[in-house]
């Protein structure tokens, strides 16, 4: 039975993984590939925990196979049959690469499969994507991506290629499910730490593996909502050449509105259906968003935009999201804007590069590939 040990190929090919461990762990952080198929439930694996402790090693490895006998084997087995059916080129795993993922193994050999299983299991690839992160912070520079609240640093980097990704790039709000800002919350929620921390590494992976080098991402704070980037990761953004994107109040206004009102609306709707859950969750999204945001405002200015967000709701409700823009434009001009000027009076020196939006991709794929600008 077959062992892999080959952790770029199963990043690199994207590999459907079996994760043979409890839910509990599963929901704690796994690989974006993986599905949760475990040998024990939460509670078989907490009394097999308590077994091992008390009674050692053998009595756990028993108690293990009384649980997990009968019906409740069958039923484990036929699942795994299925996602082998469905993946017949993947992998399956369990924390260590031990005992649980090896009796996997043997039953569906006992049943005519032999499906590989991860050499070291999930330990092993965490520590491999980690050391690797660590490689490239140490030996690929970075570009960032930075500008004003709303002037599409995102959509620079996702469509900044003729419409794709820009080379060697990463959108860390993307992998967070989070826009950044007070008002970036999505819905879907956002992942847990140790998943974030996963996905960045693996698309640090992927952008390490292409022929640029350099590696482009967004200017970030230490958080996306509740996802704290890696220190390793803000270290490196923080030292690293800034290319600032310019645009009017006017288009950044535009595209908050687009991003946090229309889009964050749909997102719901998609859900939801369309109606008055949908909007009420969104209206309630964005007072939520202004209050947390209360203390830095000041009470006045809190008020005046809490007044102007609700009437700005009401005409919505009604058919007119059209008062949206009003009072974004104060949020951007009043409160973001000073905070931005002021963060970037210190980091002058590291200026690139500043243009429009398509001016900076035209710039960082000129960068990138050495393509002859037009």
């Amino acid at each position: 039975m077959k062992d892999i040990a080959d952790f770029a190929s199963l990043f690199r090919n994207q590999t459907p993984l079996i994760d043979t461990r409890a839910p509990v762990e599963f929901a704690k952080g796994s690989l974006p590939t993986a599905v949760n198929l475990p040998l024990m439930d939460d509670a078989q694996r907490e009394a097999v925990g308590h077994c091992y402790k008390d009674r050692g090693p053998e009595a756990a490895i028993d108690l293990g196979h009384q649980l997990v006998a009968g019906e409740v084997r069958e039923a484990r087995i036929r699942a795994w049959q299925a996602f082998v059916q469905a993946n017949p080129h993947g992998a399956l795993f369990c924390f260590r690469g031990g005992l649980r993922s090896e009796l996997v193994q043997l039953w569906l050999h006992e049943r005519g499969i032999d499906y590989p299983r991860v050499r070291g299991g999930y330990k092993a690839l965490r520590r491999w994507l980690i050391d690797n992160s660590e490689s490239i912070y140490g030996r690929k520079p970075f570009v960032v991506v930075a500008g004003k609240t709303g002037c599409a640093k995102t959509r620079i980097i996702n469509e900044g290629n003729a419409g794709n990704a820009l080379p060697g790039s990463i959108d860390l709000e993307g992998l967070a499910n989070h826009r950044g800002s007070s008002f970036g919350r999505r819905d879907g929620g956002q992942p847990t730490q140790l998943n974030f921390e996963i996905a960045v590494d693996i698309a640090l992976f992927a952008a390490d593996e292409g022929p640029c080098q350099t590696i482009i991402a967004e200017d970030e704070s230490r958080l996306i909502g509740r996802c704290a980037l890696p220190p390793k990761l803000k270290e490196c953004l923080s030292q690293s050449p800034l290319v600032v994107v310019e645009a009017s109040l006017e288009a950044r206004v535009e595209h908050s509105f687009e991003n946090y009102i229309l889009a964050n609306l749909s997102d719901l709707e998609a859900r939801l259906g369309k109606g008055d859950a949908a909007f009420e969750l969104f209206a309630t999204g964005l007072h939520d968003a202004l209050d947390r945001i209360r203390k830095r405002l000041g009470g006045a200015r809190h008020t005046a935009l809490s007044r102007e967000l609700e009437a700005a709701i009401t005409t919505h409700r009604s058919g007119d999201s059209s008062g949206h823009r009003h009072w974004i434009e104060g949020l951007l001009r009043d409160y973001y804007d000073p905070m931005y000027n002021y963060q970037l009076e210190g980091r002058e020196e590291r200026i690139l590069f500043r243009g429009s939006p398509s001016e900076v991709s035209e710039f960082l794929m000129h960068r990138q590939l050495g393509a002859t600008p037009g």
